[in-house]
Formats: C-alpha cells, structure tokens, sequence
C-alpha cells in the first residue's frame, strides 16, 4: 500500500491552523470571544466572522482534533497492513525518542529567549486588547532545570507547557500512542476487537475526552486497512463519504469559545459539548477524504505535502515566534499606520518566518531523534550480541 500522502497533507493544515488561532487570538481576540470590549476594527467584523465557518481557519481547538485524529490514523498503520507484532514494539520504545528531542531544543531555544527578555507579548496584548489571553504566556524568571523537566518528563506525562504553551497535547500524543500500541497487540487479530475499542473511547469520552482523538483515529485505519469490501462499498457510494465530509466540517467549525449560537447555523447544537463536536468533525472528514478520490488528490497535493513535512516543527515553533518576533514588529510599527495594515503586513512576514524556520527545523534538527534511536538500537543490539 503506498504512502498516503493526503493523511500527511491534513496534519500539515491541522498545524497550519493552529498558528493561525495564535496569531488571531493575539491580535483579533474578538474573533474568539465574540465580545464588542475586543474588538479592533471599526465594524466588529471579527465578531461577525466567528460566528460562521470561517473561524474554522482559525479554530485552534478544532485544529487539535484534526490533529490528533490524524495521528492516531497513521500510529498503527504499518501493523495492520502487515500484522506484524515487532513493529508495534519497536514504535512503542521508539515513541519518546521521536518527540523529545525537538521538544528539548525548542524549550532551549525558548530558554535563551526569555533570557534575554525577548518575551514581549505582556507589552502587546495590551494593545492588542488579548490581555485576557496573551499576556500571561512566558511571563516569570526561566529556570534551566524547570525548563529540563518540562522537556523531558513533564510534558509528556502531565502536559507541563510553561515554556511551550502547545505542550498540553504531549500525553495523547505520547501515553495515547502507547495505549494504542498496547490494544493492537492484544486485541488487534481479535474478531471482536471493535468492542474494545469502543470501551476505549467511553473511558476516555468519561475522563479527558482529547484521547478520543487518538482512539477514533486508531479505529478508522484498523478498518481502512482491513475492511476492503466495506472500504470499497463507502468509495461506491460517493454520496455518504461526501455527507460524512460536509458533516466534519459543520461539527468541526463550531466556535471553540462555546458560546449560545441562537440565530446561527450552528442554534441547533447545545454549546456545553464543543470539544466532542470537533472530535466528531475531524473523524467524519476523515471517513469522507478517506471515500473520496478527488479529495484525496486535492489534501495530497505539493503544498499540503510540505506543511504535512514541517508540521512537528510547525507545532513546536510557532507560538515562541509571535511572542518574540511578532510582538516586537507590531510594538516598532504601532501607530505609524493602520491597526489592520499592521497586523496583515505582520501576519505575512510571520507565516513566512515560521515556515522558513520549520523547514530548517526538520532538515536539520528533527533528523536528531532518529539519530539518537538509532544510537540507542545499536547500543541495545551490541549488548545482545556480546
């Protein structure tokens, strides 16, 4: 089976996506909460577009989803297609490995930063008016053997983001993988494995509902990879895939803030369950790219490839960038030309500033992790031999 390069492509706008929430919620907090005392221009425009699906461009939370249903598509992938128990160890041992070290050198880089106060987002958001949620954001003394901990153990086992404040998703990206490492070894040949994995999802919908991300994405490639009559009769039937794609992308537009939305397409949906609609949405629009063709070509194009390539250090990067660079180009310009030309012309030069970092990043930094396990498979492999 080759290598699905539209799974690759819709984790890349998943990533994209995020930067695109912190740099709306920076400087256009008004287009998450929907208050009028947020409100940067002259019509209240942000308030009108995050009631729409447009906020689906910016919806960080939605974002999440996508990008943690997508991850767990492709964790066991390689099993399925193979039933091959030796890759599910081996992708369980390598799973820290692959995520530390970027973690580690971007919490260094984020070290160095605030160091050097370089930090300027407390400034901003006051002018910005997102005080409420930029401005707290890196905002005490660094500490190198916090920041250590923060790297190493903490954000994988607890979600400790005080240096990077995207490290929250670490332990679903990380104990969610080893838990579905762990179903696909014991109960992956089972016939009746589908149970358990809807007993997996009840646990996790009960106590932190963001596993569910993993555990859906678990799912749909355990019957992508071996369900080829039930695959084949969703392609035949192009009209479910493309209501189950249409549905995701109404679900996973739904405002993140969680707001009454009477008088909108979306006054039909209770406003307590926002999180589960967006896990809903991105496993539907998976179920719908994964029937579709056309889609699958369009998610798979050059452009989506690439930010699919970047989008680890896409992930890490983003945020220390607007908090540093983004800040101090809109403190340097503020009031020497309008609020809207501002944020445009530093939205452009910081998307092309955070793609070109990222691009450096997995060429030249994210290769470490598979240095440092090949090091440590040798090292093990030695041992064994000797």
């Amino acid at each position: 089976m080759k290598k699905l390069d539209y799974i690759d492509g819709l984790k890349g706008i998943g990533a994209l996506m995020v930067f695109f929430c912190h740099f709306v919620f920076a400087f256009y907090y008004a287009a998450y909460s929907l208050t009028e005392d947020a409100v940067n221009t002259a019509s209240g425009i942000e308030i009108a577009i995050g009631r729409t699906p447009l906020n689906l461009l910016y919806s960080g939370n939605a974002a999440v989803c996508l990008f943690l249903v997508f991850s767990g598509f492709v964790l066991c992938l390689s099993y399925f297609r193979t039933r091959d128990k030796k890759r599910l160890k081996a992708a369980a041992w390598k799973r820290y490995f692959r995520l530390m070290p970027m973690i580690l050198m971007v919490n260094m880089a984020i070290f160095i930063l605030m160091s050097l106060g370089l930090y300027r987002n407390d400034e901003a958001a006051i002018l910005t008016k997102s005080t409420v949620w930029f401005a707290g954001f890196n905002q005490f003394q660094p500490n190198a053997l916090q920041m250590l901990g923060e790297s190493l153990v903490g954000c994988f086992l607890f979600g400790s983001n005080d240096y990077n404040g995207v490290l929250w998703t670490m332990p679903y990206l990380f104990s969610g993988a080893l838990v579905v490492y762990l179903a696909a070894y014991l109960v992956g040949e089972n016939p009746f494995r589908y149970v358990a994995y809807g007993v997996m999802l009840l646990v996790a919908v009960k106590t932190d509902v963001y596993f569910s991300g993993i555990f859906l994405g678990f799912a749909a490639a355990d019957f992508f990879c071996t369900r080829e009559k039930g695959m084949e009769l969703w392609k035949r039937w192009w009209a479910l895939p493309m209501g189950s794609f249409v549905l995701g992308l109404y679900l996973l537009s739904y405002p993140s803030i969680g707001a009454d939305m009477s008088g909108t397409i979306y006054g039909v949906l209770p406003p307590a369950y926002t999180t589960i609609y967006h896990l809903a949405g991105a496993a539907l629009l998976l179920a719908g790219v994964l029937g579709l063709p056309g889609l699958q070509r369009f998610f798979g194009a050059k452009p989506f490839r690439f930010l699919g390539k970047i989008s680890y250090s896409l992930y890490l990067l983003h945020f220390p960038v607007i908090a540093t660079f983004s800040c101090w180009l809109f403190l340097s310009l503020y009031g020497k030309m309008s609020y809207g030309l501002l944020a445009s012309l530093n939205f452009v030069c910081t998307l092309a500033l955070t793609l070109a970092l990222s691009a450096l990043s997995q060429k030249y930094l994210e290769p470490v992790s598979g240095r440092l396990i090949h090091g440590i498979s040798n090292l093990f492999t030695g041992h064994k031999k000797g």
